[in-house]
């Protein structure tokens, strides 16, 4: 999973939320463009322009607005800035396996969430070269239950992680890597350019050279 610091609500989406009557009740299905794309723009600028829970490089043809606690059965939060993110996938389309947003639907156990804007959300995981994600801690049910309900394993996401890690810390650079080489890939992978664009499977790469550091230097 990817770790998102939230930025400040829309101004626009905000006044929408207050404009009506007194019998204004507006709700998520309400909400139209330009609100609604200020929103979608706000979103994955805050996440560095990459998808909330697998960290692919996204933009708005190619990804949605997410609802990290389902609208249903939390309508109360269905507008509710701090509870929305940018997942990938646009739609869920016939005959392709579903992940991340789309993959988890309104299914949602509150004891065992894992949300992105946890800070410690990436450590709880870690992945091979073949690009597999595993729970960093065999007994953290949250990691695995995060990993089926988001279903972050499948074929798919496994090889285009496996493709972003070869192209960086292929084996013969693993082999003779430093401690100092091996933090600062870690940084430079969770850094994002002048843009504010973070690489497509950045934190992937990020963890996956913290995976080769000494404990006390993760």
């Amino acid at each position: 999973m990817k770790h998102v610091v939230k930025g400040e609500s829309p101004e626009s989406f905000e006044k929408w939320k207050t404009e009506g009557d007194e019998f204004w009740q507006p709700n998520y299905s309400q909400l139209r463009n330009p609100e609604k794309q200020a929103v979608h723009e706000a979103l994955l600028k805050e996440q560095g322009w990459v998808c909330c829970y697998c960290g692919r490089s996204v933009g708005l043809d190619d990804s949605h607005i997410e609802h990290f606690r389902p609208q249903h059965p939390f309508e109360a939060l269905q507008l509710t800035f701090k509870n929305l993110h940018a997942s990938c996938l646009r739609e869920a389309k016939p005959g392709l396996p579903l992940h991340c947003g789309h993959a988890k639907k309104n299914d949602f156990d509150e004891a065992r969430i894992i949300d992105p804007q946890d800070g410690s959300c990436e450590s709880r995981f870690i992945y091979t070269g073949l690009g597999a994600i595993a729970s960093a801690n065999v007994s953290d049910d949250c990691a695995a239950y995060m990993r089926r309900l988001l279903s972050l394993d499948i074929p798919s996401l496994q090889a285009a992680r496996a493709e972003a890690l070869g192209r960086t810390l292929d084996a013969e650079f693993l082999s003779t890597a430093s401690d100092e080489e091996l933090k600062l890939i870690r940084d430079a992978f969770r850094r994002p350019d002048s843009d504010g664009r973070l690489p497509s499977f950045g934190h992937v790469i990020a963890r996956y050279a913290e995976q080769y550091l000494p404990p006390d230097e993760e």
